[in-house]
């Protein structure tokens, strides 16, 4: 099969490719964008400066935040109003072992693309 896959190009070359992701009930839960931003929460202990340094507006961080902590059994991201420092957010251990797990699963992702990439050349 992979003989006919190659004879299909002219003056190309096939890469296989992908992206990855985590599903909940049919519906995508985890993946790269929610990655990014519990680690921009985390870094800066702020649901605001996390959302500006994704050029996303705060509405949709907030929509991300929702959508993950509704999906999963305990918070990924806790908030706290008020105080000396005027509240903030931080990400559970949950979250933490969340991230670590996807990251985990991309460098085995990666080596799967290379390798097939690598079967049809």
């Amino acid at each position: 099969m992979e003989k006919a896959i190659k004879d299909i190009l002219v003056n190309g070359v096939i890469k296989v490719n992908g992206s990855l992701w985590l599903e909940s009930n049919g519906k995508r839960f985890f993946g790269p964008g929610p990655v990014e931003l519990l680690e921009f929460i985390q870094e800066t202990g702020s649901i605001n400066q996390a959302a500006k340094k994704m050029k996303m507006s705060y509405k949709k961080a907030w929509e991300l935040i929702n959508n993950l902590n509704g999906m999963s059994a305990a918070p990924l991201v806790v908030t706290s109003t008020g105080g000396d420092n005027g509240g903030g957010s931080t990400i559970s251990e949950e979250a933490r072992q969340l991230i670590a797990y996807h990251r985990e699963l991309r460098v085995r992702f990666k080596k799967f693309l290379e390798d097939e990439t690598q079967r049809i050349q």
